[in-house]
C-alpha cells in the first residue's frame, strides 16, 4: 500500500475532523444495470496490502481486498441507484442518490465525507470533493473496490437472468459483443434508455 495514501487523511485530520468516509462510485459509464456507491470509515492508518483504484486492480485482487475492508473497516455501506432511477433523475443525479445512500447507511456517522471526483453540490452531508481520489486517499480507494466489487457481482448475477447478453463479462458496459447482442435480442429492463440512443 503507498505510504502517501493517507496524507488527504491527515490533513483532514489537522483541521480538526476526526472521522473521515471515503465515497466513491462505480457503473456510470455502462449501458445497463444500477448504478453502485459506497462509503467506508477505515480506522486510521490502516494498512491493506495492494490498495489502489479499483479500475488499476485486477477482478480477484479485488475481491480479495473487498474482504480484507470489510474485515477492517470502523464502518462500510454499499448503496445503489435503480436504472428507473437513473432515467428519472439521470446518471449524475442518480450517482449522488446512491452516495447519499451509503453515507447515511454507515453505522457511524462521519465527520466529513471525501467524495472522488470534483463535483458534490447534492450531497446531504458535508463533504469535499478530491480529483483522482480513489488513487490518492485510502479511504476513497477502499470504497471504490467495494462499489466496484458489489456492482460486478450484481452484473454477474443478472447474466443467468438475461442470458446472451454477456453481462458477466463487460458488466454492461457498451463493448463491441454488448452491442451486438442489443441488435440481436433487443434491449432488457435493464438498459438505460437514454444511454441506448447513442448507439443509433
Amino acid at each position: 500500500m503507498k505510504l502517501h495514501l493517507w496524507d488527504i487523511e491527515t490533513a483532514l485530520q489537522a483541521e480538526g475532523f476526526r472521522v473521515i468516509a471515503g465515497v466513491d462510485e462505480a457503473g456510470r459509464g455502462p449501458l445497463a444495470g444500477d448504478v453502485y456507491a459506497a462509503a467506508v470509515i477505515l480506522p486510521f492508518g490502516t494498512v491493506i496490502d495492494g490498495l489502489d483504484d479499483s479500475k488499476k486492480l485486477s477482478e480477484n485482487t479485488r475481491e480479495r481486498l473487498f474482504d480484507e475492508i470489510t474485515e477492517l473497516a470502523a464502518a462500510y455501506s454499499v448503496a445503489s441507484a435503480t436504472v428507473a432511477e437513473i432515467a428519472e433523475l439521470n446518471i449524475l443525479g442518480a450517482t449522488y442518490l446512491a452516495m447519499n445512500r451509503a453515507i447515511a447507511g454507515l453505522k457511524i456517522t462521519p465527520d466529513i465525507s471525501i467524495i472522488d471526483g470534483n463535483r458534490n453540490e447534492k450531497i446531504e452531508h458535508l463533504s469535499r470533493t478530491v480529483i483522482k481520489g480513489d488513487s490518492l486517499s485510502a479511504s476513497i480507494a477502499a470504497a471504490s473496490v467495494l462499489a466496484k466489487v458489489s456492482r460486478d457481482r450484481y452484473m454477474r448475477a443478472l447474466d443467468a437472468k438475461y442470458p446472451g447478453y454477456g453481462f458477466a463479462r463487460h458488466k454492461g458496459y457498451g463493448t463491441a459483443e454488448h452491442y451486438a447482442a442489443i441488435k440481436k435480442l433487443g434491449a432488457t429492463p435493464l438498459h438505460r434508455e437514454l444511454f441506448l440512443r447513442k448507439m443509433h
